[in-house]
């Protein structure tokens, strides 16, 4: 009885099958495909980008340092001449320039509450309404309101609601201790055009809510306020949160509005500057006005430190 001889793998088969892990094991053939992280993607994805580095670092970036490097300096014609110092921070944080901060911050904080408070339960009637066109009017209404501001918004407040306004007049509202020209009425302006920017910001983030969340919760017998409260709310959280952020910034960089309508009789940080500029307190407080920008600057960064990271963690929820 013969025996075939075993036969002999090609030298064209590649190596013996074994080697790759055992009988029978197929050779895998070598990726081709190139990594998303090799340099050519990655490089093509900054040029892209690049643009928009430069136009950032060129408006933004260029202002902040003549800010800061301005408020810790002083002019030639000051009366020590050109020099680094530390007072013009020092005098930003008292006084009147104190007060003033505080003011703007306690007029930013209240409206954007309010705002909020006022813009989430109008941004949800619209999300959830049928008609669509009531939809459209609302939202396309908030983008033009939520732009108007400056002399024109104070300038009608006046009109309607001054100490000669229409509405005053035929309510009585100086009676009842009503003045424009005051913290108050500043509020009420300021709500005219904040209210409509939450709308817009919020819509987004409610649409993002899905109906399965809804139902799931009813059909474990929560009643609405148990499913806002446990559900809705939480994910909405960061994004009411990025809100309020951005009215208080709206908020607390407005400054045509309170110069039309209130002057100095309310205590404002942008007045301040303003006042500090064209010298009408004292001459040659230029460089106290960059203090006080600086001061502006570090109370909006700490503001965006607390939302960046709670709007990551809704992102994996919304998206």
């Amino acid at each position: 009885m013969t025996t075939a001889p075993a036969a002999t793998p090609s030298p064209a088969a590649g190596p013996s099958p074994e080697g790759a892990g055992g009988a029978g094991a197929a050779v895998a053939p070598p990726h081709t495909r190139p990594s998303p992280r090799g340099g050519r993607p990655r490089a093509a994805g900054w040029l892209a980008v690049l643009p928009l580095l430069l136009f950032v670092a060129v408006v933004f970036g260029l202002p902040a340092v003549a800010i800061a490097l301005g408020a810790f300096s002083t002019t030639a014609d000051a009366p020590g001449g050109a020099q680094w110092t530390t007072s013009n921070m020092s005098l930003s944080v008292h006084g009147a320039y104190l007060t003033a901060l505080f003011g703007s911050v306690k007029l930013s904080a209240l409206t954007a509450f309010i705002g909020v408070v006022l813009g989430l339960p109008l941004a949800h009637a619209v999300t959830t309404s049928r008609f669509r066109a009531l939809r459209e009017a609302v939202l396309a209404a908030s983008g033009v309101l939520a732009n108007f501001g400056g002399v024109p918004l104070a300038f009608a407040f006046v009109a309607t609601l001054g100490n000669a306004g229409e509405l005053t007049r035929r309510l009585h509202l100086t009676d009842h201790g009503w003045s424009l020209y005051t913290f108050s009425g500043l509020t009420l302006v300021y709500l005219y055009f904040l209210v409509p920017l939450m709308v817009l910001t919020i819509t987004p983030a409610l649409e993002g809510l899905r109906k399965q969340w809804r139902e799931a919760a009813q059909n474990n017998g929560a009643t609405t306020v148990q499913y806002w409260r446990h559900v809705a709310l939480p994910i909405l959280a960061p994004s009411l949160l990025g809100g309020f952020v951005l009215l208080f910034g709206s908020a607390f960089a407005a400054y045509a509005t309170a110069a039309a309508m209130v002057g100095s009789s309310v205590p404002l940080i942008t007045l301040q500057i303003a006042d500090a500029l064209s010298g009408n307190v004292l001459v040659g407080q230029g460089n106290v006005a960059l203090a006080l920008s600086l001061d502006m600057i570090v109370i909006a960064g700490l503001v965006m430190a607390v939302y960046v990271p709670l709007q990551r963690r809704s992102a994996r929820w919304l998206h």
